[in-house]
């Protein structure tokens, strides 16, 4: 199983929890390079082999997770300071021309020796998309939008020269120079209807919330079955966010204390942004689990002593689970399950 965690590019998660832990929102300049420098290198010290970088380009800190740096600017500079990890780099289409991330992730290919991939995210976090003037369109258009930007990567990567003309975007007589050097990656988000039909035509990844075995399963059954139509495979990376102490029962307590402690004002504002720009995911998904932290990460359950959650990784990875996306903040399992999530 591989490992993945999200970059340190977000400081401030959402306060629907009061948390006092994680570093401050974005320091100074010379304090935030250490920061992010010192983060990144204990990544890469535990073995992770993905690193995925955020497009939160707005975000309140309260109902939703804050505000990130730039998915571009970060992807690079990781890409100067890493060695072994691959960078995933989250892309809203709208926000982007397709030809214009072909050409800037030829060069960051090229810069680290083939470790970059795209994470297409069609959107849900609409006021993000009207503060920036970008056309949000309707759930479905966005999808239709994502397979397009796709079409248009793959294209300039792979054909040359290359010419599209779609509804969204097009290039004429494209010429990507220089060329990358290694095949695209492509990761999505998302378990609507639309999303798993994108995943089963263009997408090699689907990143999963997480979420109990029988929602997982019927995810992944789901997108199998769209995929016996194309003749394609797609692999699954399950995001959690593990809580692990020496019992169970420290576990779980710890679990309780945090679900007293919910804001109920904030977790309706939450479901409520959620809501308006998702589907199948937040908004149909009634676990109070899910509101404790951003991707409903706790919902997988990863919670107890190391062996309780080492048995439950096994299930998930017996159900197609190939890649654990966790919150890399919980250093006992860090010390104790990490060592061993490679070999499952």
């Amino acid at each position: 199983m591989q490992t993945c965690t999200w970059a340190p590019t977000t400081f401030r998660g959402t306060q629907v929890v009061d948390r006092a832990d994680g570093p401050p929102e974005f320091p100074p300049t010379v304090e935030l390079r250490s920061i992010v420098t010192d983060i990144v290198g204990r990544y890469e010290a535990l073995g992770l082999t993905h690193l995925l970088i955020a497009q939160r380009w707005w975000g309140d800190g309260a109902a939703t997770e804050g505000s990130s740096l730039d998915c571009l600017a970060m992807t690079t500079w990781f890409a100067s300071i890493t060695e072994k990890l691959n960078l995933i780099t989250a892309i809203h289409p709208g926000f982007f021309q397709p030809t214009a991330i072909a050409k800037w992730g030829a060069t960051i290919d090229r810069l680290t020796n083939g470790r970059w991939a795209i994470n297409v995210t069609s959107g849900w976090n609409m006021r993000e998309f009207d503060m920036y003037g970008i056309d949000k369109l309707t759930h479905d258009e966005r999808y239709s939008r994502s397979a397009e930007f796709i079409e248009v990567l793959r294209g300039a990567w792979e054909t040359r020269p290359f010419s599209y003309d779609g509804i969204y975007y097009s290039a004429d007589t494209l010429e990507l120079e220089p060329r990358p050097i290694g095949s695209l990656n492509v990761y999505q988000g998302g378990q609507s209807d639309a999303a798993i039909q994108m995943a089963s035509q263009y997408s090699d990844w689907m990143f999963m919330n997480g979420g109990q075995p029988e929602r997982i399963e019927e995810v992944i059954s789901r997108v199998r079955k769209a995929c016996a139509t194309t003749g394609r495979t797609v692999r699954f990376a399950m995001y959690a966010a593990p809580l692990c102490r020496a019992t169970d029962e420290d576990a779980w307590a710890e679990i309780d204390a945090r679900l007293a402690r919910i804001d109920p004002k904030l977790a309706g504002q939450r479901q409520e942004i959620l809501s308006e720009g998702a589907q199948g995911m937040w908004s149909e998904h009634n676990d109070p689990l899910s509101m404790l932290d951003t991707n409903e990460g706790y919902a997988a359950r990863l919670i107890g002593s190391p062996e309780t959650i080492l048995e439950r990784l096994k299930l998930y990875r017996d159900l197609g689970v190939e890649m654990l996306h966790f919150d890399a903040r919980d250093s006992l399992f860090n010390e104790e399950v990490l060592p061993v999530v490679a070999s499952l």
